[in-house]
């Protein structure tokens, strides 16, 4: 497909549901420049990819959870923008990287609900707000968050409090940066047969046939099912949609 000169940023982009939504948005004309927290190889492997479509991509490290990075991050961001795309900003922002974190509320302990709010919450809360200055008028942010904010499973405590803290934080950023036609929404993926949190999903048959069983469409989701949600989020075909939470999951628990 033909450039729009449009550039997003996806956070957590070497693999999993991250690599899928680079894909999505590549085949959507969109360029794109995605973080990685330590799979070097797997983040330029999704590069190549993208650039063998006849588009631009570059890869960063980053690390979401450590705020104090963030600044030399985006130094690094506005240096690749300028050298390797011939930009000075970018039109969309995707907050997708992220960790598992499963423990019952008697075992959750400070440092476990330090690192999940780090990563989910706080990083993502900076990364934004230091972002909004590099990010066109009329652009888009798409934060991640998971159906574990509407449905309540067993030892998703913290986890599902911090995506539940982003929903909020969407619907502000939806609010306040309206005067700048940049619109913010909310992608809530189900149960992903992904290496996500240990890949505990994809290596336990007995809760892959419980998921089936609450789905309506009698299955788990696949890492393709999400990523060309998020692309649409960054079309024009969806400039209508702002401070929305669209949850991707077959119609889980309904």
């Amino acid at each position: 497909m033909e450039s729009t000169n449009k550039i997003a940023l996806v956070t957590g982009g070497s693999r999993g549901l991250g690599k899928d939504m680079a894909l999505r948005l590549a085949e959507n004309g969109i360029n794109v420049i995605l973080t990685y927290h330590s799979k070097e190889k797997e983040a330029q492997d999704v590069v190549q990819q993208i650039e063998q479509s006849g588009l631009k991509a570059a890869a960063l490290q980053l690390n979401t959870g450590d705020i104090k990075s963030f600044d030399g991050f985006i130094s690094q961001l506005k240096q690749t923008l300028n050298t390797a795309f011939n930009a000075d900003n970018i039109d969309f922002l995707v907050n997708n990287a992220g960790i598992g974190g499963y423990s019952a509320i008697t075992d959750v302990t400070e440092e476990f609900f330090d690192e999940l709010l780090n990563i989910h919450f706080k990083g993502v809360y900076f990364l934004t707000q230091k972002l909004l200055s590099t990010l066109n008028n009329g652009g888009s942010i798409i934060n991640i968050s998971s159906g574990l904010t509407r449905v309540t499973v067993p030892n998703s405590s913290a986890y599902a409090s911090m995506k539940g803290a982003i929903e909020v934080f969407t619907r502000y950023l939806a609010k306040e940066l309206g005067p700048r036609g940049i619109r913010a929404n909310i992608v809530a993926p189900g149960a992903i047969l992904t290496d996500f949190g240990g890949a505990h999903l994809r290596n336990d048959e007995n809760l892959q046939k419980f998921i089936s069983s609450v789905t309506a469409l009698g299955r788990p989701g696949v890492a393709e099912d999400i990523g060309g949600v998020v692309a649409f989020l960054c079309t024009e075909a969806s400039r209508w949609v702002n401070g929305q939470r669209i949850e991707v999951s077959g119609g889980m628990a309904l």
